[in-house]
């Protein structure tokens, strides 16, 4: 993880150009920042999956979902906006077209001058424009098309760095870096144009070096998105990010959105061995962010190898499945393999990631072989990176990522023959163009098409039945889901202005087209009470098919503006409209940033802002679901009330609306050791829930905008650097606290069939207190260790009687206090065959390494004898790690 706004390099505010600048990158990473547009965002390009043949009866919602007037109103705005970033395209002076290649090594000298290279290091070349790579396993970095002038030349690994200023001339120029330690490192007189590169809205980012090395027990990345500060897994297995359910929050591939347009979830698999980085941002103020209310997790991944090829292949030796001591088959097999390497040197240049995914996940308080979920994907990324001029790159990217999980929601008290399975088909097509207009002007296109398909299906037809300490039969829900994504997006980043200090302007316009197709099916519940007998029934009507369509336009322009060297404000502007509401949405907001004192050193940023979340498809099409019946049973089985209830949306659809704000200060205390003490809240109103009302025997179940949320953050972290280790330290006070009846934890992937009337109380991943400790140490003999602590709070529940009905104040008993030690241990080596050398990194990794009972299971049904009572904790795991690079 590093800290925002410099403090991951050691020392705030120093010299390095801003990642808002014209970038043609170049290099193995992209931006990590990911702020604004910048030309390393690699482009995604998905590739379709023959569809399976399935007749979908369609009743068209009339008056929603038309496109053609969106799309006149589109083309009328977005018309003249083209031309005029054309003209500006085609006025644009190429200056210094004549570009260089700059190469070098990173080394370290020891006391008798010998050299020694370090891999992995991270090189920044600032200047008329900026990039960004990392040294090889020789220590050697490349970065091509670098246009002439003077350019600051940075190289950090941990403990260690080197800054060189150099005047870039020739066509091959050299650089050679010698890492030094961080307190040998001079200040650095801060400029407007290095305060310009810091955000006021709180962030954080996880590099590729933590990705590679900290224990990551699905190896995926968004399971180390919990080493951020106020990110925390769920009971339900989802990731949230700063107080907000997951279909609250964005989610970005190389600036792509690529949320389901049905539920607003996160709804892509990447291979992590092409991502780079991964960046939350809470509250961020920069306008081109929009269509959530809570944090944004952004990916960017790596550039392909201009030069040479790279190939890496890892867990090529499955996993066995130990249950209770017996080995029962194959545990999980994960293989991957990646390449990177040039079609036409320096020009273009490709990167290629397989990965397939067999993996059984076990609930320990099942019988050993009836307690596991199995999920089958298989997962490509293809990416390539095209230098076109010196002044123009482009990326194309295809993302293929199909997958089958059996035996979904599976958990102590529901059984795999009650469990639905879920099984997607997803591409994403994406791609990207930059333009460096001038010196420092820089325009960015981009365009991406998702296919999203999901059906739910159960096990058998038999009845769902509710038990007080199991469930039986088939799941109740089936769904069949198809929907697509059509983005374009324009961004122009205009050169620096200097009047009043130095300003930096940003504008652009986007348009979405989303569709949804879908069938429903629900099947009749039965609710049995401690005798086992049934108590009540729920019955629905025939399944449903509907079809809707959804428009949105947004526009927005903002400006950094350095006042002077110490303060810098940051202004947006940014207006959303979409063709469900009918409505434009304006979303204000500003930032600043504050140097208190002269050597850099300490810092204050905040700010504030509004957001506007787009409308989920599943929301318009609430009234489409079949309609139910809720019976109320006597003991011998026969009626005694009944009532009908039936599918209304409340008023007109609204975005839901967030309004946040944040202030933050962070302080270099000595050379290697940095401190941030910040508080964030946020307040959302107009959020979807649904809440059955009723009248003797009629009702309605009713979903509006009626629902709102609250989350407060105050954070504390540290991280201390010394020679070659890091050791991070935070602690987290939080409360989120809103609205419990959220439309998708009802009709979502894993639809439940009885709902109570909607209550306020702790959100179910509130988390109160939170510490968290994490670190990257180099031990003896070049070992690699990381070991991650993590204790929270237990999460809320609420209790239930027989009926289900709760009892008493929502969500005020909580599960035991969470405490989980995690820890990864590799180290390079070299294999020898022949002459030949191939490089490999070994080592393996231990979870819940003191066997701690972190259960994720509750009986909270009062009837039952074990009330109280938990389940199913994720116990000790080893994990072995052989990568294989060559």
């Amino acid at each position: 993880m590093e800290l925002d706004a410099g403090m991951d390099r050691v020392r705030y505010l120093q010299a390095s150009a801003s990642c808002d600048a014209p970038v043609l990158r170049v290099s193995d990473t992209r931006c990590r920042t990911q702020s604004r547009t910048t030309l390393g965002e690699s482009l995604k390009r998905r590739a379709q999956i023959p569809r399976k043949p399935e007749e979908i009866r369609i009743r068209h919602r009339n008056g929603r979902g038309h496109s053609t007037t969106g799309r006149i109103v589109f083309l009328l705005l977005f018309l003249p906006f083209a031309i005029c970033l054309f003209a500006i395209a085609s006025w644009g002076k190429q200056l210094n077209t004549t570009t260089a290649k700059v190469e070098g090594t990173v080394f370290i000298r020891d006391s008798a001058g010998n050299q020694s290279f370090v891999a992995g290091a991270s090189v920044k070349l600032s200047g008329p424009a900026t990039f960004e790579t990392e040294s090889d396993e020789n220590g050697k970095y490349f970065i091509a098309a670098v246009p002439l002038g003077t350019y600051t030349v940075e190289a950090v690994s941990p403990g260690l760095k080197a800054v060189q200023a150099v005047q870039v001339e020739a066509k091959e120029f050299r650089v050679p870096l010698e890492l030094k330690p961080v307190e040998l490192t001079s200040s650095v007189v801060v400029t407007p144009d290095q305060v310009e590169a810091k955000s006021p809205a709180p962030s954080e980012t996880i590099s590729d070096k933590t990705l590679r090395d900290a224990p990551n027990v699905n190896e995926r990345f968004e399971s180390s998105l919990p080493l951020i500060p106020g990110v925390v897994r769920g009971p339900d297995g989802h990731v949230n990010l700063k107080g907000t359910r997951n279909t609250q929050s964005g989610a970005l591939v190389n600036s792509a959105n690529v949320t389901d347009p049905v539920t607003g979830g996160p709804a892509i698999n990447l291979p992590i061995d092409v991502v780079a980085s991964v960046q939350v941002i809470s509250n961020p103020y920069d306008p081109q962010y929009g269509k959530f209310t809570g944090a944004v997790s952004t990916v960017s991944t790596k550039t392909s190898d201009y030069e040479k090829f790279h190939f890496s292949f890892q867990n090529f030796v499955p996993r066995l499945r130990d249950r209770d001591g017996t080995i029962a088959g194959i545990g999980a097999a994960t293989p991957r393999m990646t390449f990177t390497g040039p079609i036409v040197k320096d020009r273009i240049a490709v990167t290629q990631s397989f990965e397939y995914r067999f993996v059984r996940t076990p609930v320990n308080s099942l019988p050993p072989l009836a307690r596991d979920t199995k999920l089958e994907s298989f997962d490509s990324y293809t990416q390539f990176d095209l230098i076109l001029t010196p002044k123009q790159t482009a990326s194309v990217s295809f993302a293929l990522y199909p997958q089958k999980l059996d035996f979904l929601g599976l958990n102590t008290f529901t059984p795999q023959p009650s469990t639905p399975d879920f099984h997607q088909r997803g591409y994403q097509i994406h791609v990207q163009h930059h333009f460096a207009i001038g010196q420092a002007g820089l325009l960015n296109s981009q365009f991406s098409y998702k296919r999203f398909n999901a059906d739910v299906t159960a096990q058998s037809d038999d009845p769902y039945r509710l038990l007080l300490e199991t469930t039986e039969g088939g799941f109740f829900n089936r769904q069949a889901r198809r929907t697509s994504r059509t983005s374009w997006q324009e961004n122009y980043q205009f050169a620096p202005r200097h009047f009043a200090g130095s300003h930096q302007f940003t504008v652009g316009l986007s348009y979405e087209h989303s569709d949804y197709e879908g069938r429903q099916t629900f099947l009749p519940v039965e609710i049995d009470g401690a005798s086992n007998e049934p108590v009540e029934r729920v019955s629905f009507t025939s399944p449903t098919s509907f079809r809707i369509s959804q428009n949105e336009t947004a526009w927005f322009a903002g400006d950094q503006w350095a006042i002077n060297p110490r303060l810098t404000l940051s202004f947006g502007l940014r207006f959303d409209n979409d063709t469900i509401t009918s409505s434009t949405h304006a979303a204000p907001r500003a930032g600043f940033l504050l140097s208190l004192t002269g050597d850099g050193k300490t810092l204050l940023k905040g700010g504030v802002g509004r957001f506007y979340d787009r409308v989920p498809l599943m929301a318009p099409t609430f009234s489409d679901l079949p309609d139910r019946t809720v019976t109320v049973l006597n003991q011998n089985g026969m009626a005694l009330s009944s009532v009908s209830y039936q599918n209304k949306i409340i008023g007109e659809l609204r975005s839901p609306r967030s309004t946040s704000w944040n202030l933050e200060l962070d302080r270099q205390i000595l050379a290697g050791l940095l401190l941030r003490i910040a508080y964030e809240q946020r307040n959302t109103t107009n959020d979807f829930v649904v809440s059955p009302v009723s009248a003797g025997t009629t009702g309605a179940l009713e979903l509006s905008n009626g629902g709102s949320d609250s989350y407060h953050e105050f954070q504390v972290t540290a991280r201390y650097q010394l020679a070659h280790h890091v050791l991070n330290a935070s602690y987290v006070r939080s409360r989120a606290f809103g609205d419990l009846n959220d439309l998708n934890q009802f009709f979502g992937n894993l639809a439940q069939p009885i709902i109570q009337p909607d209550a306020r109380g702790r959100l179910p991943f509130d988390a109160p207190n939170r510490f968290l400790f994490w670190g990257t140490f180099a031990g003896p003999l070049k070992l690699t260790l990381v070991p991650v602590y993590d204790l929270h709070t237990g999460f809320p529940y609420s209790v239930e009687n027989e009926l289900r009905e709760y009892v008493g104040p929502r969500n005020v008993d909580r599960f035991p206090r969470f405490s989980s030690f995690d820890l990864q241990v590799t180290r390079p080596i070299t294999l020898h065959f022949g002459e030949k050398r191939i490089h490999a990194r070994a080592g393996g990794g231990v979870f819940n390494l003191f066997n701690h009972f972190d259960p994720r299971d509750v009986q909270n049904n009062l009837t039952s004898a074990r009330f109280g009572g938990f389940f199913n904790s994720s116990w000790r795991e080893y994990r072995g790690k052989f990568v294989l690079e060559f």
